[in-house]
């Protein structure tokens, strides 16, 4: 009972937290789209991606990002409600995008090794990450947008502005993911131009114009 009293409570401190239920849409279409097999893929390839080297080094910055995301949410959620809302305007636009152009152009990548140059346990890593995660639905790359998406929320958090570090250490990061979805080969560089192409589409509508809207919300306390 005590746990439930404490979700109540923090569901009633926190109650913009009502927008993360978009994942109840999110996933389960995200799911259809992993588990679909009666259709045919577009194969995503460029000829860049032929010299970029697999390395199995990224796959900690790769992974990392499930944390760096979730952290970025979670933080924006307790400190900064309207620093939240334009994150998840962010996030959840680029998401929904991702969502309806895998239902209409399936895609794929066939750009994973077959054989390891090295073996170790981070190649160890990498091989329950391909088995885990399918080569399907890559493009744009989720893990590029968000990655950009929490670090430019970030940015612009005015609290976070007195931490320089923190911002600088974000883009690092994200810069690290972005290059571990190339060499790890879950993504192609078409993918990640997609991404980031999209953020740039995305940015002003949240950020610039939400900004001229409303100059003084964003700078009042939770």
């Amino acid at each position: 009972m005590k746990a439930i009293d404490k979700a109540k409570s923090f569901l009633k401190k926190y109650r913009h937290a009502w927008v993360l239920s978009y994942f109840l849409i999110y996933m389960p279409w995200f799911v259809y789209l992993e588990k679909r097999t009666n259709v045919r893929h577009y194969m995503i390839h460029s000829p860049i991606d032929n010299h970029i080297p697999f390395i199995e080094y990224f796959i900690v910055p790769y992974l990392v990002w499930f944390v760096f995301i979730a952290v970025t949410v979670a933080y924006f959620l307790i400190k900064d409600k309207w620093g939240f809302y334009r994150l998840c305007a962010f996030l959840f636009s680029g998401m929904t995008i991702f969502l309806i152009i895998c239902t209409v152009f399936p895609n794929a990548l066939n750009l994973r090794p077959t054989v390891f140059p090295r073996d170790n346990v981070f190649t160890d890593m990498v091989k329950v990450l391909y088995k885990t995660d399918t080569p399907t639905n890559v493009l744009p790359s989720i893990h590029v947008f968000n990655s950009i998406g929490v670090s430019i929320a970030i940015s612009h958090s005015n609290d976070l502005k007195k931490h320089r570090w923190i911002q600088i250490s974000a883009y690092i990061l994200a810069v690290l993911i972005i290059l571990s979805t190339m060499f790890l080969k879950q993504h192609s560089v078409t993918d990640v131009i997609a991404a980031v192409t999209m953020a740039c589409i995305i940015y002003p509508f949240v950020y610039v114009t939400a900004d001229k809207k409303a100059p003084k919300l964003s700078q009042q306390p939770t």
